[in-house]
């Protein structure tokens, strides 16, 4: 993998979410690119707007900071972590004005110098339950 493809997802979340520059999403990802999400395949920018559109619907002061980066032939691995404040409804709530932080890992396959698939998971349930004030449960496996 070159310099260049490894930049890409650093751009990804500096421009997309840390700036929310919406037409970068088409400049770094491919028109036929998947993202998968559990049972969910999002295909292209067109299908990936509504998410974009979702997330900064719902935060402001988004900060998106990449904590390790392993690669492994045209895949990236990704762990990250992210902060926002909870000022819109894009989730379909109201907003709360608190301060979430979620973290998630993300594996993407780089082509033809853009983004071409993605894997992506992320702690959704922790961030809602930070937003709606629910305690999370001590008891883990092993715990």
């Amino acid at each position: 993998m070159t310099q260049p493809e490894r930049n890409l997802l650093g751009q990804w979340f500096e421009q997309v979410w840390n700036q929310g520059r919406r037409e970068a999403v088409a400049e770094l990802l491919s028109s036929g690119s998947v993202i998968h999400e559990g049972s969910l395949d999002v295909h292209g920018p067109e299908g990936f707007y509504p998410f974009f559109d979702r997330i900064h619907g719902s935060f402001s002061a988004i900060h998106v900071r990449m904590e390790d980066i392993l690669e492994d032939g045209d895949k990236v691995c990704v762990r990250w972590s992210f902060t926002g404040q909870h000022t819109g409804d894009g989730l379909g709530m109201a907003p709360t004005g608190k301060t979430v932080s979620t973290t998630g890992i993300s594996i993407v396959r780089v082509a033809d110098g853009r983004l071409a698939e993605g894997w992506q998971n992320w702690d959704m349930l922790g961030m809602l339950q930070q937003i709606e004030g629910v305690q999370k449960s001590a008891t883990y496996i092993g715990a």
